[in-house]
């Protein structure tokens, strides 16, 4: 098989040679998009799920899609350690420039900007990070109170009003949002509140781990009123299957039901997985059709370049005793698990482990399912643990 050819893409944020199963929900968004462009009540929404089912991918076609469309849109990843204001004011500057190019929006993107650039200036103390270009002398007592709540409030409803007047909308797209501190997260959900308030044409569309959900729900008690989240997990059986079977006829290449039975099981569905095998079961096959015997070859491919790449480089950011809980979560199976029984792995207390799994939580490792359970965030981890931990010396 021409390795130039090879039609798969693993990778972060890859977009795969044939989307699948993602259809009703870019529907459902691009339904939220024109209603808000007309200033119908439009829910925001946010993107839940494991790692590797493919919310990075589906949240920028859905922006390709909003774009297509003539809709605006910014996009930023909220990485650890970064302040929301200092992600979001840069993306914010240029969608207000662009719609200052419109004559209708011009006056209120000019406001805009003057928003934006007291908003920057005051809050320069408590976010040192901020960066962002200054276009216009800020307007005394807009956005420039120095509380963030207050301010990014205001500064929406700036940019939803030029976007109202540019008879558009303005989609924003945020990436990692479960890393976002809960006060900051508190402040981007009033400020889209209160957009929706004002029927300003003003759409959030985040993406996040499992616990997101429960983090917006703790930062303000009605984010679960005001956004519809939508669970973004493993593909099913009939859209798994078309994810391997489209791309291989696109290149004329057929594979025997076998071998396509045996990727859908080794990546139960996981879209991130789905792309691994069908890319090196495509290097490991000798011509078409693809057969079984390349499957169990990528099969030992497939999860070498996994161990040295997907799963270390999670594993390589924890502490000594962060693996040793994450290998005790994996020798009592794929989970989810009672904190009990994780602790009593360690014959220890669940209190005294308590700040262990409250860090793996902040680093995106582990999530809670249900109250004293807990439960990988990425899909096969328990047994990537087994492989790198093999014997009982982490007890």
């Amino acid at each position: 098989m021409d390795p130039i050819r090879n039609p798969f893409a693993p990778g972060a944020g890859t977009p795969p040679p044939e989307l699948a199963g993602r259809d009703e929900l870019r529907e459902s968004l691009r339904i939220a998009l024109e209603r808000a462009r007309i200033g119908r009540p439009a829910k925001s929404a946010m993107l839940v799920g494991l790692r590797g089912v493919g919310k990075t991918v589906l949240l920028d076609r859905i922006r390709m899609d909003a774009e297509a469309a003539g809709i605006h849109t910014v996009r930023v990843e909220a990485p650890e350690g970064r302040s929301l204001p200092a992600l979001i004011a840069p993306q914010l500057r240029q969608a207000l420039l662009r719609l200052s190019q419109i004559a209708a929006a011009k006056d209120y993107a000019v406001r805009g900007l003057r928003a934006l650039a007291g908003f920057a200036r005051k809050l320069k103390v408590t976010f040192g990070d901020i960066e962002v270009g200054i276009d216009y002398e800020p307007e005394p007592g807009l956005a420039d109170n120095g509380d963030l709540e207050h301010d990014l409030q205001a500064l929406f409803e700036q940019v939803g009003l030029a976007a109202k007047s540019a008879h558009t909308a303005l989609a924003i797209f945020i990436d990692e949002l479960q890393y976002v501190e809960e006060v900051q997260l508190a402040a981007l959900i009033t400020a889209i509140h209160r957009t929706e308030q004002r029927q300003l044409p003003v759409v959030l569309v985040g993406a996040g781990l499992p616990q997101l959900r429960g983090q917006m729900g703790n930062a303000k008690s009605y984010a679960e009123r005001l956004f519809d989240f939508p669970m973004i997990g493993p593909l099913p059986p009939d859209a798994a299957r078309r994810a391997i079977e489209k791309p291989l006829e696109d290149e004329g290449v057929a594979i025997t039901e076998s071998a396509l039975s045996q990727i859908l099981q080794v990546t139960q569905g996981y879209a991130y997985f789905l792309q691994q095998w069908g890319s090196h079961t495509w290097q490991a096959a000798q011509a078409s059709p693809i057969d079984s015997d390349a499957v169990s070859a990528a099969s030992v491919t497939a999860v070498a370049a996994l161990d040295e790449s997907f799963f270390r480089v999670r594993f390589d950011r924890l502490t000594p005793k962060e693996k040793k809980y994450l290998r005790a979560m994996a020798e009592l199976g794929e989970g989810p698990h009672r904190s009990g029984d994780i602790a009593g792995c360690f014959d220890a207390a669940v209190s005294s482990l308590a700040p262990t799994r409250s860090s793996l939580i902040t680093k995106g490792m582990i999530w809670s399912p249900n109250h004293g359970d807990t439960a990988f965030t990425v899909p096969m981890f328990d047994e990537f643990m087994k492989r790198i931990m093999p014997s009982d010396d982490w007890r």
